[in-house]
């Protein structure tokens, strides 16, 4: 990693040597490694290790970029005039260039982003790691009696970025995740392809092994999601609360995040443009994002565009304060950037959430259970179905009853439909539950009422 800085400050020069007015540069390097396997089987296998470099150049507001995984001085140079040479039959976009150089930089603090311990775990320990959550399901309960697989994934990387403004940062980060997808089948059946078979999963994230959960806990957290789905039913159309589990929570966050993308917002395609300072969910409702949040998914000490991470609060106590923005969006809304700039190897960068994440409440899951006398709690969403213009949703869900109380039988087969505008203002209940599976997170949250089509 040590010569990565230097030979993307090197790119960098080179390209305004050849005439770029200015340029980026980005350099990724990683060692993956990948197994899945099912029934006691090795069913995918896959180590590998990979760099790449990808170079943005500019011509006063012309722009354009390329990316080579040829390090090779050769390489380099072919890179460079194949990037000025798409320059200069671009049209010109005056809001181009890279960030304010003000911004520039990186958080100060250790981030936790890199664990040794991730790239010291040998194959053949991830591979049984795998296998022992696979029994653990399949020990849990007779009723399991096929797997879709359980998976071991680790990752460790490095990532460079440098400019023409004088910056070059550096980074390391490492993950590693289990996940198991156990097939529960009812006591009559004895096999694959039966009616009434029912399948979930569980899964743990961590960037140091240390922090993952056990095999043994995933496994059998799994086989006890997928077995609590045996003997679904359909119900009847109907509008009634709804109560949405942390992992379902979080895709409403996900349709928030699009919707809050600076991207859609200049342009006129989110229902949330020109909504700054205005209520648009319940007092209860506080939304942020924090790209500098140690150990967080999505932290890193600075963005795609070499601007440093910060917190932003996105929505306070109902109030949306702040859009998703990189520099790009930051000039055509007249705003500054959020430090969101989202970029692959090569063109201009997106914008995408860091760590986004709804705070949590005050409630147990169990008690705001308790506080429903009849309504869905749904457990997982199927299609995509969100409209961010409109604002509009709709999901085919699966999930368990409320009656009284208390999760009463498992159902399925039925579509969820309202308006994210009507969700954020009908929050009722916000769980204390608030965990990181991920780069986006939210708390179990009960909403007043939405349409349930079933029957």
């Amino acid at each position: 990693m040590s010569d990565l800085p230097q030979l993307a400050q090197h790119v960098v020069d080179l390209a305004v040597r050849n005439g770029a007015t200015a340029a980026d540069c980005v350099i990724r390097e990683g060692r993956e490694f990948s197994t899945t396997i099912r029934c006691g089987e090795i069913e995918q296998l896959k180590e590998a290790q990979a760099k790449a470099l990808g170079l943005r150049v500019f011509l006063g507001c012309r722009s354009a970029g390329s990316y080579t995984s040829d390090f090779s001085s050769q390489g380099i140079e072919q890179l460079v005039s194949r990037a000025l040479a798409a320059a200069r039959v671009t049209s010109e976009d005056s809001y181009a260039g890279l960030s304010d150089p003000a911004l520039v930089g990186q958080f100060a603090g250790d981030l936790e982003l890199y664990h040794e311990d991730v790239a010291d775990l040998a194959s053949d320990f991830m591979i049984e790691q795998a296998r022992r959550a696979e029994m653990a399901a399949f020990a849990f309960d007779p009723r399991i009696k096929n797997s879709e697989g359980s998976s071991f994934d680790s990752y460790c990387g490095s990532k460079v970025l440098a400019t023409s403004q004088g910056f070059v940062g550096q980074y390391r980060g490492s993950t590693c995740s289990l996940s198991v997808v156990p097939i529960a089948v009812p006591d009559s059946g004895s096999g694959v392809g039966l009616p009434g078979m029912q399948r979930d999963f569980w899964y743990s994230l961590a960037r140091t092994f240390e922090r993952l959960e056990s095999p043994e806990h995933v496994g059998r957290k799994a086989a006890e999601r997928a077995v609590r789905r045996l003997g679904a039913r359909k119900v009847p159309t109907c509008r009634v609360p709804v109560v949405f589990e942390p992992r379902t929570a979080r895709s409403l966050l996900t349709h928030l995040a699009d919707a809050l993308n600076g991207d859609a917002i200049y342009r006129g395609a989110s229902f949330l443009a020109n909504r700054l300072g205005q209520k648009i969910a319940s007092d209860t409702v506080t939304i942020v994002d924090d790209g500098a949040l140690p150990g967080g998914f999505g932290s890193s000490p600075f963005d795609d565009e070499c601007v440093r991470t910060r917190r932003t609060v996105i929505v306070e106590r109902g109030i949306l304060k702040n859009y998703l923005l990189n520099s790009y969006a930051g000039r055509k809304l007249g705003m500054e950037t959020t430090a969101n700039a989202s970029r692959g190897l090569a063109g201009n960068p997106g914008i995408g959430p860091t760590n986004f994440f709804w705070e949590a409440g005050a409630e147990s899951p169990e008690n705001i259970i308790r506080s429903i006398q009849k309504g869905l709690y749904i457990t997982e969403f199927s299609g995509f179905g969100f409209n961010a213009v409109t604002g509009d949703l709709s999901h085919g869900a699966v999930g368990l009853w409320i009656e009284n109380g208390e999760l009463a039988y498992p159902v399925e087969e039925i579509t969820v439909a309202g308006n994210l505008q009507e969700i954020l203002q009908g929050i009722t209940h916000i769980g204390t539950d608030l965990e990181f599976r991920g780069s986006i997170a939210a708390p179990t949250l009960a909403v007043a009422e939405l349409t349930v089509a079933g029957h």
